[in-house]
């Protein structure tokens, strides 16, 4: 991840809070991606007020340690639980479907890291939803996010069912070993290793991403997804908290989880 990349979603981490809880936060002739310059004052959401809309959304609480979790009851937990009751419906399917076929594609599903299996809620709350790849370095060395409500129960399942599953995130590659401790503590069974999870690799990039180290967040998950295919699998479901997760194909069905604290072109 680029320190620009840092800057954007520094940037726009107000403005996608307010598009993606709503609420009516933007009245008409609010800026957006059309009209990204404010004309005037009334156009900006207070920043102070959306970050109480997000903590209310999360069901924010606080522990004796300082740190924030997400509520349970939450109806961030919830509107999560019905695109995990959809997506287990649509995979179901899919398996029975390829089930006994002769030569068949195995099914597999693809998962993004952040806010997709794993919560960066507090991390994001003590950085002001401000990222940079220090603090992240700081925070991922030291402490386990907390898993995305339900993602563990449903990623065990799948893979219960016959369905491999590869985890494809935007993380750095020196962040590996970080992000599979967190992944195990958080109760994901599959294996996060190096067959099976993705990170970006800036230095030494693979040679099936033809943009290599340039790649877009685009580019280089459809590139990379497109590269497990050709290892004999189908994609069956995709899953992430980012539209750029889940653009460029290469996927039967996209699922795509809530996150009003950052947006990720």
């Amino acid at each position: 991840m680029q320190l620009s990349l840092a800057s954007k979603r520094a940037r726009i981490a107000a403005a996608g809070a307010a598009l993606a809880v709503g609420a009516g936060l933007y009245t008409a002739g609010a800026a957006s991606a059309e009209h990204s310059v404010p004309r005037t004052d009334k156009e900006i959401p207070n920043l102070t007020k959306v970050t109480d809309k997000i903590k209310a959304y999360y069901g924010d609480t606080t522990a004796k340690n300082g740190q924030h979790y997400a509520s349970p009851d939450s109806n961030y937990a919830k509107q999560v639980a019905d695109i995990q009751k959809k997506a287990k419906a649509q995979l179901e399917k899919a398996v029975k479907n390829q089930s006994g076929k002769k030569g068949a594609p195995k099914p597999a599903i693809v998962l993004d890291v952040d806010d997709t299996t794993l919560l960066t809620y507090n991390y994001e709350l003590q950085q002001g939803f401000h990222f940079t790849p220090e603090s992240q370095d700081a925070y991922l060395k030291s402490t386990d996010m907390a898993p995305v409500f339900g993602m563990p129960q449903l990623v065990n399942w799948a893979q219960s069912k016959g369905i491999t599953v590869f985890f494809v995130t935007g993380r750095d590659e020196h962040q590996r070993d970080w992000s599979v401790r967190n992944l195990k503590s958080a109760g994901y069974k599959p294996a996060a290793d190096t067959a099976h999870f993705f990170l970006k690799n800036k230095k030494t990039p693979p040679a099936y991403l033809p943009c290599g180290a340039t790649c877009t967040t685009v580019e280089y998950k459809a590139g990379t997804r497109k590269h497990i295919e050709s290892q004999g699998y189908r994609i069956v479901g995709n899953f992430g908290d980012q539209y750029s997760d889940l653009q460029g194909g290469y996927a039967q069905h996209t699922y795509k989880l809530p996150n009003p604290m950052y947006f990720l072109p």
